[in-house]
């Protein structure tokens, strides 16, 4: 891996030398745009709306343009000499518990590596976050931006998330939220026991990225002159059933793709072939109910509610 970013982590008189990796990565098809005709590549170029010229990187400047027309040119110049005091520094601001954090703040995820001189105090901080189960609320500045950023341990390294400012996160306005919904308790006990009945550890290897291989079989016949995969049929939608018939099926629906399928097939995605494990706890749970002599069938229904 290839660092971008290169400081230190200040808390009280401590600094820990560390480098900034990407923890992350994105494994998707990045198609290009082309001419339907004969593949050419479609390309884009830079033209400045008053002139009419194309513009090089070099002539390029970011401008802020205010509401009565006016506009401000900067140049990196300007970026760089701006006060900022965590351009090459994560400052630790304080330490909080985890749990007050919202994920919804949370925006990409970094791997700290420490110097080969900054070892001890990099471990000793990662031990420290852990013994008091905390993480560190920190300021960082990348690309010249400072942002707002959580420090936290995992796996014996440290993982930095950058962070949005509380006034970038919208505040939800949707009419639902001024009605009065009534929600009788028996429904909500019964919601409680599907919860339940799914619960289960997270395991994010059990879970598979079914579009991404579906389009990759896709690419490779359509390279090959193969055929085409078919799309699998969409399930038949049942009859229409009120929400707590809905809630009871899908609690009995729930504890029989455990006890039957296992734990297992009961949390990974349902696979391309269009039922994977749910197909086979409905397959197994119709044959259990004829053989009962119930005409009831659980699987295949929507609610409408």
């Amino acid at each position: 891996m290839r660092s971008l970013w290169r400081g230190a982590v200040s808390f009280g008189l401590v600094t820990v030398a560390v480098r900034l990796y990407r923890a992350t990565e994105e494994h998707d098809f990045r198609f290009h745009q082309v001419h339907r005709e004969d593949g050419g590549r479609i390309r884009y170029q830079r033209v400045c709306s008053v002139c009419g010229k194309q513009v090089g990187n070099e002539d390029i400047a970011k401008g802020y343009e205010f509401e009565d027309g006016r506009m401000v040119m900067l140049g990196p110049e300007d970026f760089e000499s701006l006060p900022i005091k965590t351009e090459h520094a994560i400052e630790v601001l304080e330490f909080v518990p985890a749990a007050e954090v919202d994920p919804i703040f949370f925006q990409k995820s970094y791997y700290l590596e420490p110097d080969k001189a900054a070892v001890r105090p990099y471990v000793l901080l990662r031990r420290a976050l852990e013994e008091a189960d905390l993480l560190a609320v920190v300021k960082i500045t990348l690309r010249q931006r400072e942002t707002l950023a959580m420090l936290r341990a995992r796996n014996d390294v440290l993982v930095l998330h950058t962070m949005l400012w509380p006034d970038e996160v919208r505040k939800p306005e949707f009419s639902f939220l001024s009605q009065d919904v009534e929600i009788r308790p028996q429904e909500l006990q019964m919601a409680s026991s599907l919860v339940q009945s799914m619960a289960g550890d997270f395991e994010p290897d059990q879970f598979s990225d079914d579009y991404r291989e579906a389009l990759g079989e896709l690419i490779s016949a359509k390279a090959e002159g193969a055929e085409i995969p078919e799309r699998p049929e969409p399930e038949r939608e049942g009859e229409v059933i009120d929400l707590m018939t809905a809630l009871e099926r899908s609690v009995e629906q729930a504890r029989t793709s455990r006890d039957g399928t296992g734990d297992q097939d009961r949390r990974t995605s349902r696979g391309r072939s269009g039922g994977g494990g749910k197909k086979k706890a409905e397959k197994e749970q119709d044959e259990k109910t004829t053989r009962s002599g119930s005409t009831r069938r659980t699987g295949g229904r929507k609610s409408s509610a």
